[in-house]
């Protein structure tokens, strides 16, 4: 499917450039240049690393046409690169909530619906979290923007369904409070996956039926892969408690 859309592409006479894991793929003979992740072998079918890692390398290559193009100043590309620099000791911090989310899958793995919401650049990350949780679970997920939960999804929402909701503490965490609120309106259980030392989630939700997972605090364009690696291991740990093979479902 992707060579497909590639081919179809280079018709149109545009540049061509391929992000791959594998040295000599397919892909990467037919564009111009390749940006390698060198994410080493991907054992899991649900690939996880390669993900973060495309992340990482899409974010550096952003980093270089702003530099040739002057979109923005070295000390701000400086800045984002030291970010980048500490990147493996934020996920580190993050994998610590592998036994919480162990909890929460208990709670949450003979189910058979869930919805996954984010805004802005971490829309996308609420796509891969419910991509994940199908994948590795069998389990109908949904990923949605924020913005769109009142356009069908809402009709959905019951007790049946819980949303894990995308709410790091950036400039649209107002808005994502106000998704919680319509979702606990109707019943919902929510998972929110937020920033340390933001307690505004925290003093919203109810313990008994709802859950918070602070992750640790970083760039807005890092936030994507730090919220990732928790939506990762929901997935992990509901199959494992499913009985599903996580590695070759």
């Amino acid at each position: 499917d992707t060579l497909a859309a590639l081919r179809g592409v280079k018709i149109h006479g545009p540049r061509t450039l391929a992000i791959s894991n594998v040295v000599g793929s397919m892909v990467t003979r037919e564009t111009e240049g390749t940006i390698y992740t060198h994410a080493g072998p991907e054992i899991g079918v649900a690939a996880t690393k390669t993900f973060t890692s495309q992340l990482v390398a899409l974010q550096l290559l952003a980093l270089y046409l702003a530099q040739v193009r002057g979109t923005m100043s070295p000390e701000a590309i400086t800045g984002e690169i030291e970010q980048l620099l500490h990147l493996p000791h934020l996920i580190e911090q993050t994998l610590r909530a592998s036994e919480p989310i162990e909890k929460i899958a208990e709670r949450f793995y003979n189910l058979t619906n869930f919805l996954f919401v984010g805004r802005g650049i971490n829309y996308p990350i609420a796509l891969e979290g419910a991509l994940k949780l199908k994948e590795l679970s069998y389990i109908h997920a949904e990923g949605y923007p924020a913005g769109e939960m009142k356009h069908g999804p809402i009709a959905l929402i019951d007790e049946t369904m819980p949303v894990v909701a995308l709410a790091p503490n950036d400039h649209v965490i107002e808005k994502m409070l106000g998704n919680v609120q319509e979702a606990k309106a109707r019943g919902a259980a929510v998972l929110a996956i937020t920033t340390e030392g933001d307690t505004r989630m925290s003093a919203m939700l109810d313990k008994e039926t709802d859950f918070v997972l602070p992750t640790p605090a970083a760039s807005s364009l890092l936030t994507p892969i730090v919220l990732t690696i928790p939506m990762q291991l929901l997935a992990y740990h509901i199959a494992v408690r499913r009985g599903c093979d996580v590695d070759q479902p």
